[in-house]
C-alpha cells in the first residue's frame, strides 16, 4: 500500500491561511494588527529558498534586539549581509527609515521656542540619532528664542568634526539671529564633553558676547539621552 507522503518541504506565504499573510492581514486589519516583523516583511518583499519574507524579518530583528533604533543605523554594506537581502533591498529599508526620521521632525511646530534643553533634544534626536559619524549643527534663534534655522555646520568621522567659528557666525549674521544654540553628537555613546568640547563652547561663548549674539547652550546627543552645558552648569554658562 502506498503510503501518504507529507511534505516538510517549507510552505510560502502564499502558502498560509489568508489572515496570517502580512498584506492581506494590513488590508483587513490595519497596519496596526502586524508586528514589527510582518511589516518589514512587508517592505522586503521576499524571502529566500530556506526562508518565508516574514522568518526573514524576525530574523533581522532578532539580531538587532528587536529594536529600530539599531536596524536604523545599519549601512548598505551592513544590510546586505543578511542572506536574503541584496542592495535594493537594502536601499528601500533604508529609504523606510529615513521617512520615519522626516515625518518626526515634520510632526515639531515650526515657530517653535527653544525655551528648555528638553526641546533642543527632542527637535534634534530624529536629526541625528542614528549617525554613525560626528556631526556639529547651530539652531540660530530670535530674541524669544524661536527657530530661525536649523544649520549644520560641519561633518567629521567617528569622534570628531571640525568647527569654524567664522562660519557659525556669519551663518547667525546672515539670518540675523540674536541667540543661537549649539549641537553635536557622540557616536561613542559618551555622555560627557571633551577637552575639545568645552573649549569651542567657551571659544564661541565669548565670540558671541562680543557681538551680541547669545549662545544660549550646547547640547550633546547621543542615541538615548543627552547632555546640556547649561543644565549641568558647565562652564562657560
Amino acid at each position: 500500500m502506498k503510503s501518504l507522503n507529507y511534505s516538510l518541504e517549507k510552505k510560502t506565504i502564499k502558502h498560509w491561511a489568508e489572515e496570517d499573510r502580512p498584506r492581506e492581514k494590513l488590508l483587513n486589519k490595519g497596519p496596526q494588527a502586524l508586528t514589527t516583523a510582518e511589516l518589514l516583511a512587508i517592505i522586503i518583499g521576499s524571502g529566500t529558498r530556506k526562508m518565508t519574507a516574514v522568518e526573514l524579518a524576525q530574523h533581522i530583528m532578532a539580531s538587532t534586539e528587536n529594536d529600530l533604533n539599531i536596524l536604523a543605523r545599519k549601512s548598505i554594506r551592513e544590510l546586505t549581509m543578511f542572506d536574503g537581502i541584496g542592495r535594493a533591498k537594502a536601499i528601500i529599508l533604508q529609504a523606510v527609515m529615513e521617512i520615519g526620521r522626516r515625518r518626526n521632525a515634520a510632526a515639531l511646530p515650526k515657530r517653535i521656542a527653544f525655551t528648555s534643553s528638553r526641546v533642543v533634544y527632542n527637535f534634534m534626536d530624529g536629526k541625528m540619532r542614528d549617525l554613525t559619524h560626528e556631526e556639529f549643527w547651530v539652531l540660530l534663534l530670535n530674541k524669544r528664542l524661536q527657530l530661525i534655522s536649523a544649520k549644520k555646520v560641519s561633518s567629521g568621522g567617528l569622534d570628531a568634526t571640525i568647527v569654524d567659528t567664522r562660519v557659525i557666525f556669519r551663518m547667525a549674521l546672515d539670518e540675523q539671529a540674536l541667540a543661537m544654540i549649539l549641537v553635536h553628537n557622540h557616536p561613542s555613546g559618551n555622555p560627557k564633553p571633551s577637552s575639545q568640547d568645552i573649549a569651542i563652547t567657551r571659544k564661541l561663548y565669548d565670540a558671541g558676547k562680543l557681538m551680541g549674539i547669545d549662545v544660549a547652550d550646547h547640547l550633546i546627543l547621543w542615541n538615548g539621552g543627552y547632555y546640556s552645558f547649561r543644565d549641568e552648569g558647565q562652564s562657560p554658562f
